[in-house]
């Protein structure tokens, strides 16, 4: 009597991996998941290892695990990986504040975002 299966949320030849509750904005995280679309996976890795951003070893950590995740539980060829997708989304936002100048009130807002990779074997052209 069970359930079915659940079915697969990616493609049959695509891996993915999220990060949550990364501690910074989903513009900044924005730039730097940019900066990987569309790329070889060795290549990403390669330009996140030498960016300057902070967040970049964050994003390094998430793309790593994608690709871990297609080696390991969906048999994918490491060396014909590309990064498909790399988009940011908003999570939460704390809300902290500090006393301005004649009785005023500044907010500070700090936010987190999250991190979506997918990665895709694609077969080389000859």
């Amino acid at each position: 009597m069970g359930k079915d299966k659940n079915p697969r949320r990616v493609a049959d030849n695509e891996a993915m991996a999220k990060l949550r509750m990364l501690r910074t904005s989903p513009q900044k995280l924005n730039l730097v998941a940019a900066m990987i679309r569309g790329k070889k996976v060795d290549k990403a890795l390669s330009d996140l290892t030498f960016s300057k951003k902070r967040i970049a070893q964050d994003v390094k950590k998430c793309l790593q695990s994608a690709v871990a995740n297609a080696e390991n539980n969906h048999n994918l060829d490491v060396d014909e990986l590309v990064v498909a997708e790399a988009f940011v989304g908003k999570n939460l936002v704390m809300k902290r504040g500090r006393p301005r100048a004649r009785g005023r009130y500044g907010r500070i807002m700090k936010p987190f975002s999250e991190l979506t990779i997918k990665v895709r074997q694609v077969e080389e052209q000859a």
